[in-house]
C-alpha cells in the first residue's frame, strides 16, 4: 500500500520536531559545503525554538511534509516585498531525497504564493550547494544575484539569490 503523503501547517507544538529534522538534514548534507563549526552555529541560530516561535508570530509560515504521519521534509516562507514571497527553508530528510518530495513541497509553496497574489518566489542558496542549485534550476528558478552576508561568529553566508516568476 502506498504511503500517505500530506503537507500540513506547522504549529508551535510541532517546532521541536522541525528543529530535530533540521539537525539530521544539515549534519548529513552540509559537510563539504560549509564547516562543521558553521553548521552547528547556524543550527543553533536558526532552529532555536524561541527564534522559530518568533518567526511564526511574525508572519513566517512553516509547512511540514509528512509520509504516513512522519515528518520527512519542511519549508518556511514569508513575504519579502509586496510582490515577492521568500522561501527561507526547504529541506528533505536524506533518506527521502530524490523521490520528488522536495519538488512537491516546492510546488505547494508556489501555489500558496500565487493564492496570496505574489508574482515572484525568491530564495537564497549557498554557492557551493550544487545539488540544491541544480534542483532549483530544474524547477524554473534562475540566479538573480550573488551576495555575501556576515552572520556573526566569524561566519558568512556566501549565497546566490534565485527567483522564479509565478
Amino acid at each position: 500500500m502506498p504511503e500517505k503523503i500530506r503537507i500540513a501547517p506547522v504549529t508551535e507544538g510541532d517546532l521541536p520536531n522541525i528543529a530535530a529534522l533540521a539537525g539530521v538534514i544539515w549534519r548529513a548534507h552540509y559537510p563539504g559545503v560549509i564547516s562543521h563549526e558553521q553548521i552547528e552555529y547556524m543550527l543553533n541560530r536558526m532552529y532555536n525554538l524561541d527564534v522559530m516561535r518568533g518567526e511564526l508570530r511574525n508572519g513566517i509560515s512553516y509547512d511540514c511534509l509528512l509520509a504516513d504521519d512522519t515528518p520527512v521534509a519542511f519549508a518556511s516562507y514569508g513575504p519579502s516585498s509586496a510582490t515577492e514571497l521568500k522561501l527561507y527553508k526547504l529541506y528533505v530528510h536524506p533518506d527521502r531525497q530524490r523521490h520528488g518530495l522536495g519538488t512537491r513541497l516546492l510546488r505547494h509553496v508556489e501555489n500558496v504564493a500565487r493564492a496570496r497574489g505574489f508574482k515572484v518566489l525568491g530564495l537564497t542558496v549557498n554557492k557551493a550547494n550544487a545539488k540544491a542549485i541544480a534542483a532549483y534550476q530544474k524547477n524554473g528558478f534562475s540566479i538573480r544575484d550573488a551576495i555575501v552576508i556576515a552572520i556573526g561568529g566569524g561566519f558568512v553566508m556566501d549565497d546566490y539569490v534565485m527567483a522564479k516568476a509565478l
